[in-house]
């Protein structure tokens, strides 16, 4: 697997691995001897990847697995967009590798890329330190294979027809996410990201299930909000603002079953 020449024209390294626990997990540790970034990590396979809440990641070979770490990417309480920022940056690179795909791809709140509804795409953000603040942007795109038996219906690029290498994602990737943070700057133009991310998200109106610590609630898709919280008008005609939750179109399949991979910040 190699970097984009763009990419490695701005500066970023990369370190590719046959074997780890999980990219992030590596990424991090890297940072703790030192290492500032921008770098990627990439593995064949994962023997511990994880998505939100400690839940496991498929990680066989043919997939593409991932991971940014970026010294203080933006000011701390602009930090959980890089989620945003990630899911536009794959939403390229998928376009690029599988031009085909693109009228079946969309963005699900905060950080999933779907295809046909189906999870292609998860990223996990995760964080450790003060100063700098690291961060570890995890990518797992399905290039080859996808779980059948996952709680939240997913597949992959060849199930959808198209042959595309982890070698080939990563190289889009690392050229897409480069120019996606070049465009976030640091946090300072979230509105573009916004905007973009919008035009790829939920339909006005959709009807959406959202799992809270509390319990679930349900309203219809209203918007992202300027610091990237997901607004619903729930059925008394007011608009609810989340900050974080697992999301859900209530027509899906199984809707009740699982959520999908999302952001987990756990600042020291």
């Amino acid at each position: 697997m190699n970097l984009h020449p763009t990419a490695h024209a701005r500066g970023v390294e990369h370190i590719a691995l046959d074997e780890v626990d999980s990219t992030n997990a590596q990424a991090l540790r890297y940072g703790e001897l030192g290492m500032r970034g921008p770098l990627w990590i990439t593995a064949q396979t994962q023997t511990a990847g994880r998505g939100r809440r400690g839940r496991s990641w498929l990680s066989e070979p043919g997939n593409l697995y991932a991971s940014l770490l970026l010294a203080d990417p933006a000011p701390v309480m602009q930090v959980s967009q890089c989620s945003f920022v990630a899911a536009l940056a794959v939403h390229d690179a998928v376009c690029d590798t599988a031009p085909a795909l693109a009228a079946k791809l969309s963005l699900k709140w905060p950080n999933d890329v779907l295809c046909d509804g189906r999870k292609l795409a998860g990223i996990l953000i995760e964080g450790e330190g003060a100063r700098p603040l690291m961060v570890a942007i995890g990518i797992g795109i399905n290039c080859q294979r996808h779980p059948s038996d996952a709680i939240y219906p997913a597949t992959d690029i060849s199930a959808q027809g198209t042959a595309v290498t982890a070698a080939e994602a990563f190289a889009a990737l690392s050229r897409r996410m480069a120019e996606r943070l070049a465009l976030w700057a640091a946090g300072t133009r979230f509105a573009e990201i916004r905007a973009a991310w919008l035009a790829h998200g939920p339909a006005p109106g959709a009807a959406l299930r959202v799992r809270l610590a509390g319990g679930d609630v349900t309203g219809l898709f209203d918007t992202i909000d300027d610091e990237g919280n997901l607004v619903l008008t729930e059925s008394d005609g007011g608009r609810r603002r989340i900050t974080a939750g697992d999301v859900f179109p209530i027509a899906a399949p199984n809707a009740d079953a699982a959520p999908g991979l999302a952001s987990r910040w756990r600042p020291t």
